[in-house]
């Protein structure tokens, strides 16, 4: 079996800038981070999380806690902590929390009892309770929503300027009653979207009307009956801002039903660029989160955390989103 010895070797470098590659660290050179991977690819080389977490007497094992393993931006996170979690020697236990602080607290409790080496979450709420991860000193990072009970890493999305882009770009192709159907209340990046559709509004010279908002969960239901309600309204809007993928199922299908088309009747944007967004027509536009790169992102600082043993300044990183138009908003 090779060993870091021979990926150093046969990479031309020392074998601590082999594990500072394969954890992830940006202090590497790309060049000579390059020379390790191939390496690595050539020998089969596996590195040895379990040796590394059992001299710590933690497992080798992140916990992964997300909002929804059924929306595919959750799906894609997921997939690049696996990655980044598996090329350091680290599997990773997925939870799905379904939006609940009752189960979530219970993922806590477990990833604390079982002492697993570290745990990446999406909260339910800013003031989620994870004081069984701090009491064992187990380090945290949040992705997609911040923690406000406890000092941790965090990797973000500007959901508010991509919600004001979002409402700009609708009010520049001439739509007049722009509505928002939004996330729950208490949910960070809901809460965000809703105050960037505001600014939106306010940029575009145009007024904010409660009238025009439904709030529901972030799924197909939570879409479809803020749709019901809303086109149901005597004057209804003739644009939506949807606050996620599954949330737009909901809508589109209610727009179906109404014999309503997207673009010409009620132009839509959508937040998260879903595999079969451009598989109707019109096509739907999206305000495109780089999740895989938040998850890749997240796992790397929290193995980096892993590793210094917590003695440096926690960080927040913001990421941009990509708004992607397509025929759903444009007359």
């Amino acid at each position: 079996m090779a060993t870091i010895s021979d990926v150093a070797a046969l990479a031309g470098v020392s074998t601590a800038t082999v594990s500072r590659a394969l954890n992830g660290k940006s202090t590497v050179d790309p060049t000579l981070a390059g020379r390790v991977a191939r390496a690595v690819e050539e020998l089969g080389y596996t590195p040895n999380g379990l040796a590394r977490s059992l001299r710590r007497r933690e497992t080798a094992v992140l916990a992964l806690i997300i909002s929804d393993v059924e929306n595919p931006f959750f799906t894609a996170i997921a997939r690049g902590a696996e990655d980044a979690a598996q090329a350091a020697g680290y599997s990773v236990m997925l939870c799905n929390s379904d939006e609940s602080t009752a189960k979530e607290r219970r993922y806590v409790e477990v990833a604390a009892q079982e002492r697993l080496a570290g745990v990446i979450m999406s909260p339910t709420t800013a003031d989620s309770d994870v004081r069984p991860l701090t009491t064992h000193r187990t380090p945290i990072v949040t992705v997609d929503r911040r923690l406000a009970s406890a000092d941790c890493d965090a990797v973000l999305l500007d959901s508010r300027a991509a919600a004001r882009d979002a409402v700009s770009h609708l009010a520049s192709q001439g739509y007049r009653r722009i509505g928002c159907i939004a996330g729950p209340p208490g949910v960070t990046t809901a809460d965000d979207r809703l105050d960037g559709y505001r600014d939106g509004l306010r940029a575009a010279g145009r007024k904010y009307s409660a009238k025009l908002v439904r709030r529901g969960e972030f799924r197909e239901a939570g879409g479809r009956e803020a749709a019901t309600r809303l086109l149901a309204e005597p004057g209804p809007p003739d644009a939506l801002l949807v606050s996620s993928s599954t949330m737009s199922v909901g809508v589109l299908q209610v727009m179906a039903e109404l014999g309503l088309r997207s673009g010409r009747d009620v132009g839509i944007v959508s937040f998260d660029d879903a595999p079969w967004a451009t598989l109707i027509s019109p096509a739907l536009t999206v305000v495109a989160q780089p999740a895989h790169a938040m998850g890749r992102l997240a796992a790397r600082l929290l193995l980096d955390r892993i590793g210094d043993g917590g003695s440096r300044a926690t960080t927040t990183t913001t990421m941009a989103a990509q708004l992607i138009v397509r025929g759903s908003s444009t007359r």
